[in-house]
């Protein structure tokens, strides 16, 4: 009987190290929770750069934007002698494909154009800003562009 002992005890305890073995092996709460800090920080530091990067790239199409309608007005006078009196005569006549969205408002309808004084009495637009309220990152105004 006691050697039947003895096995069942050897059995117990080679169970126990397997099973220890098994816990050694597990992730702790502490680990997990220094793990999910890390994130937290890493996330906290990425979404202010991720935001300025959108902001600065919504700008660049503003701007790209502004030179482009700008040319169209200046083709456009080139070819007809007159300004067109509302930007709409730029897609119909084909000087752009269609009036750009202003990529701060997410609008194509904010445009602020500036008509000319003609002594004729005929006015048309020779300049257009951007409508969006607010400065930019290099703290000018959008309708200053």
């Amino acid at each position: 009987m006691t050697l039947r002992v003895k096995a069942n005890a050897q059995q117990l305890m080679e169970r126990n190290i397997r099973i220890g073995n098994v816990k050694q092996s597990a992730f702790t709460l502490i680990e997990l929770l220094v793990v999910l800090l890390l994130i937290s920080i890493l996330a906290s530091i990425v979404t202010p750069i991720v935001t300025k990067s959108i902001d600065r790239a919504k700008e660049s199409t503003l701007k790209e934007n502004l030179l482009v309608m700008r040319k169209a007005l200046d083709d456009y006078y080139a070819d007809k002698g007159t300004y067109p009196t509302e930007l709409s005569a730029l897609a119909e006549d084909k000087y752009i494909r269609k009036i750009p969205i202003d990529p701060i408002t997410e609008q194509s309808d904010t445009w602020q154009t500036e008509l000319s004084d003609s002594e004729e009495g005929e006015s048309g637009i020779i300049d257009i800003h951007s409508g969006a309220q607010g400065t930019s990152i290099d703290g000018s105004a959008y309708s200053d562009w």
